[in-house]
């Protein structure tokens, strides 16, 4: 989802911030047919690794969860870390030793990552799947030390809505309790007793929706339902809103893939401000973590056709996944061009020396070799 590395999309992000501790956080690596695709993922990273926007960062790790025939394991998850020529003395975990060991040059790790110490890799268990099908959801765990202060770095793939009839009918939508049970999953796992405590930094696919239901409610007000069944089975297959007047005109189509609402423009109006009070899924987690504001417009579900950039796809509810401050940016990725169906977030700020537990972790961070 980041385009070509050499396009006009990635690079000049890496080039108005300057970044020296850089972290990208990729799901779905191999694209929706990873088992055909997966061939063109080794070309990608070298062609990233090499090119004119990363000829400053002379360290790296890349971890890729390529190994799809592994179904107990898969999570098609990549996670890059790049460390720019400047910082000196940059220290990674290692979860089996329980040490910190310092970063030099560049390493790639692919298939299987279970047996790399310098990272935390977990498919969510069985049973947090809908139906119980095992798809590739789950997160990868590193932890750094950079100018003594201590972070754990998490990327994560939630659960996404498997239809939208289903998700509209609750508020809050099933998807939701089985996006926030996995969530707390992994919270629980990166605070628990196991490793010292320090911060973190979760960012990856949420797949948080909007309220659906408040959402169809509030652009439907004044709006007749249609419901149609199928005719075996007498299930909901479609739901169609007409306005009441206007020659009956159709304003939202909903199918278990299909979410046509006649007006893409209210997503965008003002960053799409105004639907932001129906973004509720973040908040059982009020005392846990903490985002943003967010001042982009929802960033899924794109269209995947290259002529349609800023084109919304009609199967899902547009959501989102910058601040004034110059040094603190919270933003998206390539509004204008497109980068797949999700358009890239990033956060770029500045850490303190000593930030967060000052000298707690500094024994640790600087002996190790």
């Amino acid at each position: 989802q980041l385009g070509n590395p050499g396009s006009l999309t990635f690079t000049p992000i890496v080039h108005t911030h300057k970044p020296h501790f850089m972290a990208l956080h990729c799901q779905e690596f191999g694209g929706k047919n990873y088992e055909a695709s997966m061939s063109h993922v080794d070309k990608f990273v070298k062609e990233l690794l090499s090119s004119d926007a990363m000829k400053e960062y002379n360290r790296a790790r890349v971890y890729l969860d390529e190994n799809y025939k592994s179904q107990e394991h898969f999570t098609a998850l990549g996670s890059f870390y790049f460390l720019h020529e400047s910082l000196k003395n940059i220290y990674q975990f290692d979860f089996k030793a329980k040490k910190y060991k310092k970063v030099t040059g560049k390493e790639i790790y692919s298939d299987t990552l279970e047996s790399t110490p310098m990272l935390e890799k977990e498919k969510f268990p069985q049973e947090y799947f809908p139906e119980c099908k095992w798809s590739r959801k789950g997160f990868i765990r590193t932890r750094w030390c950079i100018a003594d202060c201590a972070f754990d770095l998490v990327n994560i793939h939630l659960f996404h809505d498997a239809s939208n009839l289903i998700a509209w009918e609750t508020s809050p939508s099933v998807y939701s309790g089985i996006r926030h049970k996995a969530l707390g999953y992994v919270l629980d796992r990166i605070i628990d007793q196991r490793f010292e405590k320090v911060s973190y930094f979760i960012f990856g696919d949420f797949n948080f929706r909007l309220d659906s239901k408040s959402v169809v409610e509030t652009l439907c007000t004044k709006a007749t339902m249609q419901t149609i069944r199928a005719a075996d089975t007498n299930e909901v297959v479609k739901l169609i809103f007409r306005e009441s007047d206007n020659d009956r005109k159709v304003m939202l189509q909903l199918e278990k893939k299909l979410f046509d609402y006649s007006n893409q423009e209210v997503f965008r109006d003002n960053n799409g401000t105004a639907l932001l009070e129906f973004d509720k899924e973040l908040s059982v987690f009020k005392d846990k973590l903490y985002e943003l504001d967010i001042s982009f417009p929802p960033s899924y579900p794109y269209s995947e056709d290259s002529s349609q950039g800023k084109q919304y796809m009609n199967t899902r509810c547009p959501a989102c996944s910058e601040n004034d401050e110059k040094i603190v940016m919270y933003d998206n990725i390539g509004p204008n061009v497109c980068m797949g169906d999700h358009k890239p977030v990033f956060l770029s700020f500045r850490i303190a020396t000593g930030a967060g537990k000052p000298n707690a972790n500094m024994h640790k961070c600087c002996v190790v070799q």
